[in-house]
């Protein structure tokens, strides 16, 4: 059996592999199978496995590879994610890949998939929308037609057969991932010394490019690791990192915020891969339906979907209260919109809760974190200074 050690070195490995060499092995062993690429949020990763396809998550380039051509396709006043998915595309990266996945994140996202298209990148490009509207009648039936265009496009690749028992059974097998993944979450809410936001980071992030039957495995063995009693805690106040839900923080970021003293407790940085709460109905004559009702009624709250009859300000103060935090820090990637245009509201739902919060942003490639780590460590250390419920307990 693995130690944890080597377990988060694999899952690190996995996370920042450019050329997405296990997923590539992966659809070397039979020729009917397909690669997905897919960017976040949210992708029902369901209905890929179902069609022996494999969803592979693409979240640019990080700090790992210079921009050059991705810069001549976009404008300098937008964040830098679109910019490096081009560079990957450019460079051959997603040789390989038979399609691609858009989600509705915003209007840059939105012209990325149709660049896409334009340059003949994989057999199919789709632009993934999400139903603003919540009726089962209206955005329901809405979402239900955007999965079936997602198939039909899917078996004229591989002309795989999705039958009700293998929709199913691959619901089943994302039920046990996220359960496992809000397992270690909660257990890490009450010992975050076992394992750190930046070990979480990469475990979570190499289940976006291998087989959801492995990334199981993975994260039971963590699971169990971390039920061990090892290490001490340290005094740290802990927070909640809220707005990377899209452009990834730097993992340095990550690592800084945690040096500067804060537990981050909870996150919204690779958010898709835990954005149902809860189980979809893996036992069901209508699987797709059950996809469906599951985002309508399940879903996380997030910058990128509007759902006014549940406000995502009041579901950020219930996650606070939920996991025990001191305070929040705001974190959006320079020229995000959706998490720019949040901050104002969702801040000043903090400050009429009494909630202590930070904000800053960031770029995926950002090397120098001086500024922000004297911004977290002075908000830590004004919490444990002037916060009496945190000195009394």
């Amino acid at each position: 059996m693995k130690t944890l050690k080597q377990t988060i070195d694999k899952c690190k490995e996995l996370s920042f592999d450019l050329n997405f060499t296990e997923a590539k092995n992966w659809k070397g062993k039979d020729n009917n199978r397909a690669l997905i690429g897919y960017m976040p949020i949210y992708f029902p990763r369901e209905i890929a496995h179902a069609s022996n396809c494999l969803a592979v998550g693409i979240l640019g380039t990080g700090d790992r590879k210079r921009i050059i051509k991705g810069d001549a396709y976009y404008q300098s006043y937008i964040c830098r994610i679109p910019r490096g998915i081009i560079e990957l595309a450019l460079d051959k990266h997603f040789e390989g890949f038979d399609g691609f996945i858009f989600p509705s994140i915003c209007d840059v996202i939105r012209n990325l998939s149709g660049m896409f298209k334009l340059l003949n990148i994989g057999n199919f490009v789709s632009y993934l929308d999400y139903p603003q509207n919540f009726n089962p009648n209206i955005g329901g039936e809405f979402y239900k037609n955007e999965i079936n265009n997602i198939l039909t496009n899917i078996k004229k690749i591989n002309n795989a057969e999705v039958t009700t028992e293998k929709l199913n059974h691959s619901i089943s097998l994302y039920n046990k991932n996220r359960k496992l993944i809000t397992s270690i979450y909660d257990a890490r809410q009450k010992f975050p010394w076992r394992l750190s936001a930046e070990e979480l980071y990469y475990v979570i992030r190499a289940g976006m490019v291998i087989p959801v039957e492995d990334h199981n495995i993975i994260l039971e063995q963590v699971y169990d690791f971390i039920q061990e009693n090892f290490g001490e805690p340290i005094d740290k106040i802990r927070v909640i990192v809220y707005g990377s839900f899209c452009e990834q923080p730097p993992v340095s970021l990550i690592k800084t915020i945690e040096l500067a003293g804060c537990y981050v407790v909870d996150d919204d940085f690779l958010i898709g891969s835990r954005w149902i709460e809860g189980n979809i109905d893996d036992n069901t004559d209508d699987p797709i339906n059950a996809i469906v009702n599951a985002f309508l009624t399940k879903s996380t709250f997030s910058s990128s979907l509007y759902d006014v009859n549940n406000p995502k300000e009041d579901r950020l103060i219930e996650l606070f209260n939920k996991r025990n935090a001191d305070g929040i820090i705001f974190a959006a990637a320079s020229f995000c919109d959706p998490a720019l245009l949040d901050r104002p509201t969702l801040q000043n739902a903090c400050e009429k809760n009494n909630i202590r919060y930070i904000s800053f942003q960031f770029s995926e490639n950002i090397g120098e974190f001086k500024n922000i780590k004297e911004q977290v460590g002075a908000f830590s250390d004004s919490i444990k200074l002037w916060d009496d419920e945190l000195i009394e307990n």
